[in-house]
């Protein structure tokens, strides 16, 4: 039997590490589809895209044309839809955009409240389509709330934990700990502690890795 664990650095503000997500999922499951018994522990880890993310949030699409440009910003919209289509994500650019801190403090929880299970990536999941798919602020405690209730979280435990600023130091040392290892882009993605990836590869990529670290067990 094949046991890999995917370790993933990754902001929920970076439309490339809703891509790899995607991607990712579509590599395990075509590589389950020829070695049933293979099985995969996903965690995440954070990363500041913009460390000075405005506070309070601005609106989404203002941030990229100031950062970008009105014509890069659209270029970078309509290529994103279409990369969006071929993996299921309905890339949207409304709503407001700023700090991921307490989104990250959130996914934190998550890996607390279920070691090795999929708890964590349900609340990533929800946490990415909210922003991206649903124009909705990440940084309000409120959508975050009810994206962790949905992924399965007890609401009075996720409150508490927002409300609170829990974890936020642990958040800040494991993003710091990132920069220490070289990273400067997400997403990023190691496989079995050994195998490093970065961007959002091909699926077929993944399945090679996965192949190649199997055939050294």
């Amino acid at each position: 039997m094949s046991e890999f664990t995917v370790e993933i650095v990754s902001d929920t503000v970076c439309p490339w590490c809703y891509v790899g997500h995607k991607k990712l999922q579509k590599a395990m499951a075509a590589y389950k589809a020829r070695s049933p018994d293979a099985t995969f522990c996903v965690s995440w880890k954070p990363y500041y895209l913009n460390p000075n993310a405005p506070t309070p949030a601005i609106e989404k699409a203002e941030f990229y044309r100031n950062k970008f440009g009105d014509d890069r910003a659209a270029m970078i919209f309509a290529r994103l839809r279409g990369v969006g289509r071929d993996v299921g994500i309905d890339f949207k650019f409304g709503g407001k955009t700023g700090s991921t801190r307490d989104s990250h403090r959130l996914i934190q929880l998550a890996g607390q409240e279920e070691e090795g299970g999929t708890l964590q990536t349900r609340v990533v999941e929800e946490i990415f389509r909210s922003y991206f798919e649903n124009e909705e602020d990440i940084t309000d405690h409120g959508v975050l709330t009810a994206a962790a209730v949905r992924a399965g979280l007890e609401e009075g435990k996720v409150r508490g934990w927002l409300e609170s600023g829990s974890g936020g130091e642990v958040v800040d040392r494991e993003v710091g700990k990132a920069q220490v290892m070289g990273i400067r882009g997400v997403p990023n993605f190691t496989i079995n502690g050994e195998w490093q990836m970065g961007g959002a590869q091909d699926h077929m990529e993944f399945v090679r890795v996965f192949e190649q670290v199997a055939d050294k067990v």
